[in-house]
């Protein structure tokens, strides 16, 4: 089965539970496709009108970074986040390594 790539990224970002982070470059590497974590950014980027939703607030920079937040506009990315639990201070994540969900590890695969 020949998938859309974009559609194979919101599933896996789908599966962030709430008040847990991920990175662009994990879901990349899950999907099998190591260094593309920029169209993992393109994906996330073009998902708002994708159903079942996606939760593209909690996909970050491997650093935790909320770099994506212009394309919510406003602090909207952050306060999807703080309303989930997840303390953002100066557009970073807090406690990134232990609110990171890798989905390498996550799912089986």
């Amino acid at each position: 089965m020949d998938d859309n790539f974009f559609d194979r990224v919101y599933e896996v970002a789908r599966l962030i539970p709430p008040g847990r982070v991920t990175s662009y470059g994990a879901i990349a590497s899950y999907l099998g496709t190591k260094g593309s974590s920029r169209m993992v950014g393109y994906a996330m980027q073009a998902c708002g009108k994708a159903l079942p939703p996606v939760p593209a607030h909690r996909v970050v920079n491997r650093q935790g970074l909320l770099t994506a937040k212009f394309h919510f506009g406003g602090n909207l990315m952050e306060q999807l986040l703080e309303s989930e639990g997840v303390k953002v201070t100066d557009d970073q994540v807090q406690d990134f390594k232990t609110l990171f969900w890798d989905p390498a590890i996550e799912l089986e695969l």
